[in-house]
């Protein structure tokens, strides 16, 4: 689901087109209306009824003639803002974004203020030419209810048909809690069309004082028609600007639980759906942007201390763990980046680390840091692990295959086993996981012997003596050294 396109040139000239024709069928729904209600509260027949009837008749066409158009005329020239940026096709300022979201309710004024001049003119025609100037006022309310008619059926069909105009608008400039096309107004205004408008129609059939013979059945009956009707198409443009949005929604929520934080919803609504919608789309974008600080988090620390960090949050300090320390160092790295090159160089490294990590992520175990040309990788923490030793000397095994297997650079790995402290160090405001302890030392010190044998791999007798018999076969003993910083011998093995 992807916000919708931005309408073209022609496409807008298309909208206006239909905008108008919309404005032309409200105006229709209203003069049917107020035919059916005249023809109602018209009662008996006789010759100046008949005069003043035709008088009427006229002076309605007259005013519909001139009216109308003049009405649409105004309509546009109210929102000649906005046909100017849309018809330019670009995109709207601040200001002519907020006029472009008044356009459903500047058209149901500019209807009402055209109807209601025409009930005014038609009610006083009416009051002079009949000889009951009752006629005149009745005339006047009759024509006030199909303007009411006309404007409410002009604010549902614009508002539905104005929608790529909204969404190119709050596109520009996203809704902050304007509600003038909100879910109330627009259920009030169905209530007047289905309901108030009928009613007082029918109020107005039995309770005129002028016709006391009431209106005929035909009558009462092609109203309700009308009303049913009318009713109908304004309840179903309400359902469908609150439904349709709804039901995008909720594809779009679901898409997120299930993990597609790319999803995003058009905003096409002024009101509080549009207010929803921009908030499901800023959840969507936060929860993107939360997904890949939590990737670079992991890729700079590893996704373990990240996920750890996470779930317990993060302070300085640590705890003492049980863990076996692998360290992995490139041989002759000086010669070799004078050789190279800074840029091929650091190609070289990649590939090589690449190697490490994917060797020990295979195993279970932790980059923990990467040091110029060499790495420290942990096994046992943060996380336990059911056999620490073993899966750090299977990872030294692999990552001297498969630098041996590319032919790029030698190595010497040291592998050792004991407890260390491992957690946050630094400052409050820089911090870093870490391993401290003598394995590491010791580990570190092996690496160096171990670019001297040949299966460029040795492991501390407490490491072998840790893992399990499966493992304990790939190794043999190689005696037992003093190795720098230490006052004790380390019985050493290297790899078969």
């Amino acid at each position: 689901m992807t916000p919708q396109a931005r309408p073209t040139r022609t496409s807008g000239r298309w909208t206006l087109g239909l905008l108008v024709g919309l404005v032309v069928v409200a105006n229709l729904v209203g003069v049917v209306t107020v035919a059916v209600l005249l023809l109602g509260l018209s009662g008996g027949a006789d010759a100046a009824d008949s005069t003043g009837r035709t008088t009427v008749l006229l002076v309605s066409v007259g005013y519909l003639v001139v009216g109308l158009p003049a009405g649409i005329a105004a309509g546009l020239a109210r929102q000649r803002v906005t046909n100017d940026w849309l018809l330019t096709d670009r995109a709207p300022t601040r200001r002519e974004a907020a006029h472009a979201l008044r356009l459903p309710v500047d058209v149901a004024l500019v209807a009402a203020l055209t109807w209601l001049v025409g009930a005014v003119a038609v009610g006083v025609v009416a009051a002079v030419v009949y000889p009951d100037p009752l006629v005149g006022l009745r005339t006047g309310l009759v024509s006030a209810l199909g303007g009411m008619v006309t404007a409410g059926v002009s604010y549902l069909l614009v508002a539905r048909a104005a929608r790529p105009v909204t969404t190119r608008a709050l596109a520009a400039h996203p809704p902050v809690g304007s509600l003038l096309l909100g879910v109330r107004p627009r259920l009030v205004l169905t209530w007047g069309l289905t309901s108030g408008v009928p009613l007082l129609g029918l109020v107005l059939l039995f309770a005129d004082p002028s016709n006391p013979e009431g209106p005929s059945e035909v009558v009462v009956v092609f109203l309700v028609v009308v009303s049913l009707v009318v009713g109908a198409l304004a309840t179903l443009l309400t359902a469908r600007a609150v439904g349709a949005p709804l039901r995008e929604l909720r594809r779009a929520v679901q898409q997120i639980g299930s993990g597609d934080t790319s999803v995003r919803v058009a905003v096409d609504d002024a009101g509080e759906i549009g207010l929803l919608q921009d908030g499901v789309n800023g959840m969507a974008a936060g929860l993107a942007e939360r997904e890949r600080l939590r990737d670079l988090f992991g890729r700079h620390v590893g996704t373990t201390v990240a996920q750890q960090a996470l779930d317990h949050g993060i302070s300085l300090g640590g705890e003492e763990r049980t863990v076996a320390a692998l360290f992995v160092d490139v041989s002759g790295s000086t010669s070799l980046a004078r050789r190279l090159g800074p840029e091929e160089m650091v190609g070289l490294l990649n590939r090589f680390f690449t190697v490490v990590v994917d060797a020990t992520s295979a195993a279970g175990g932790l980059v923990n840091k990467f040091e110029g040309d060499a790495a420290l990788c942990v096994f046992g923490a943060p996380t336990e692990h059911s056999d620490a030793a073993g899966a750090a000397l299977r990872a030294a095994r692999r990552i001297c295959d498969a630098v041996a297997a590319a032919g790029e650079v030698d190595v010497g790995v040291g592998v050792a086993w004991g407890t260390v402290v491992a957690g946050q160090v630094g400052a409050a405001s820089r911090l870093e996981y870490t391993v401290i302890g003598d394995a590491v030392n010791e580990a570190a010190r092996l690496t160096e012997l171990a670019k001297t044998v040949p299966g460029r791999a040795m492991a501390s007798g407490e490491a072998v003596a840790a893992a399990g018999d499966g493992e304990c076969a790939h190794w043999s003993p190689a005696g037992a050294v003093e190795l720098r910083g230490r006052g004790e011998p380390t019985q050493t093995w290297v790899r078969r």
